[in-house]
């Protein structure tokens, strides 16, 4: 990904912070965003990403596509560490537990439709860019 497209992501993770939810829920290319935040596996700190989601039941589904890079986005690896994390969508936070999900899982490719169908086909875009498989994390809340 480009330089520019970081910096507009970190801009609206920022602004998303900073707002404490109140500005950012939708200010990425109109499609819902959540925060993550998980527990880095090797510092043990705090990590905050912003991204895109869709709702299937109570679940929020998010994709570790990295924009289709050929390594999986790093708070993949944080929450395969260690499963429990929270959410913030717009002002209100909550914690959730993660699972993973490969092509194998029944529910994957019906998932993946409704995660593209939000995107705008940007994730079928970004499999198509890589070898390898892109996981879809169902983050349960759990409060």
């Amino acid at each position: 990904m480009s330089d520019l497209y970081h910096r507009v992501l970190r801009a609206h993770k920022w602004i998303y912070e900073n707002s404490r939810g109140l500005a950012g829920h939708r200010l990425l290319f109109g499609n819902p965003t959540l925060l993550l935040h998980t527990v880095g596996r090797r510092s043990g700190l705090p990590r905050t990403t912003a991204l895109t989601y869709a709702r299937d039941g109570r679940a929020y589904l998010v994709v570790a596509s990295a924009g289709g890079a050929p390594t999986p986005p790093d708070w993949l690896a944080n929450l395969e560490a260690r499963p429990e994390c929270s959410i913030r969508i717009g002002p209100r936070t909550r914690r959730a537990r993660a699972r993973i999900t490969l092509p194998a899982d029944p529910d994957y490719a019906r998932r993946w439709s409704i995660l593209d169908a939000v995107n705008k086909g940007r994730f079928t875009t970004h499999q198509q860019k890589t070898q390898r498989t892109i996981p879809i994390v169902e983050l349960e809340p759990t409060t």
